[in-house]
């Protein structure tokens, strides 16, 4: 396993102006860094690349699906803009030299319908993500979707439905991202929730149940541990915050206090705590 952290913790985004907290995030033991993708043209950075290869870091890509974008709109013009703003990401990522892509991709973060998931819907994203798989190839990119709480969308909470939909889609690059914050939510039982999405797990995001200090908090990390040992992860254990003090950024986490005594401590103490729990004996 290596261990990543999301620089939304420190900044509402990544430029050149952020690339001395690369130092940082290295000495804390850190393996990577993950990056925000919003707009893929603003993500195509020559300079953050060579300066993340410079510090030894790798780098995976989170991103989300601006306004206007969707994988289950029932406008077909729509569904195609948003296939081809997909591949657009998937292009950045690997100019990024990253080999993974991850988050809700199938509709903005925030949108609802009124009315639960359909099964048109349902098809539509499937065949939008299909269409991703010649590049994800080409690229040698993996696409991870991510599942979120009920409060922020209600197209897929679950990693059963997540598992479903990924074998639906039917391409190996394309799986599951697994968050322990919004499983704490929607998941009868985290670690049994991280064996359902075993085979096809592609990406973790490390997460205490308040976006706290992971092992501060109530989520059941021996379980989660012993559960990406059985199902053989060797992925990545990405720290996802966000600082507390960021404008829209912070409101739009609903990051309303101070979750620990800095932002940083969330990604430099709770590194050691899972650095901790992969090293305890099986």
């Amino acid at each position: 396993m290596k261990f990543g952290a999301n620089t939304f913790i420190w900044a509402d985004h990544f430029g050149p102006d952020q690339i001395p907290l690369l130092a940082t995030i290295k000495r804390a033991g850190f393996d990577g860094i993950e990056l925000p993708l919003i707009q893929p043209e603003q993500t195509r950075d020559p300079e953050i690349r060579l300066a993340i290869e410079e510090h030894g870091l790798e780098c995976t890509i989170c991103s989300v699906l601006p306004a206007g974008f969707s994988t289950i709109s029932d406008d077909s013009a729509v569904r195609k803009r948003t296939v081809e703003h997909l591949r657009a990401c998937v292009v950045a990522t690997a100019e990024m030299g990253s080999r993974i892509i991850a988050g809700p991709l199938y509709s903005p973060v925030g949108y609802f319908s009124g009315h639960r998931r359909s099964t048109d819907e349902w098809s539509r994203a499937v065949e939008c993500f299909q269409q991703l798989g010649p590049t994800l190839d080409e690229l040698g990119v993996t696409l991870a979707i991510e599942p979120l709480n009920r409060y922020e969308t209600y197209f897929l909470n679950t990693a059963a439905d997540a598992v479903r939909l990924c074998r639906e889609i039917g391409h190996p690059r394309i799986g599951i991202l697994f968050d322990t914050y919004h499983a704490n939510i929607e998941e009868k039982d985290i670690a049994m929730a991280v064996r359902a999405a075993g085979p096809l797990l592609r990406h973790f995001h490390s997460c205490e149940n308040d976006r706290g200090i992971p092992g501060t908090g109530h989520i059941d990390w021996p379980g989660v541990f012993r559960a990406l040992r059985e199902v053989n992860y060797e992925g990545w254990l990405t720290i996802e915050s966000f600082g507390f003090s960021l404008g829209a950024l912070s409101a739009a986490a609903s990051i309303w206090r101070d979750l620990a005594p800095t932002a940083g401590d969330i990604a430099v103490e709770g590194l050691r705590f899972l650095q901790e729990m992969k090293s305890k004996p099986r």
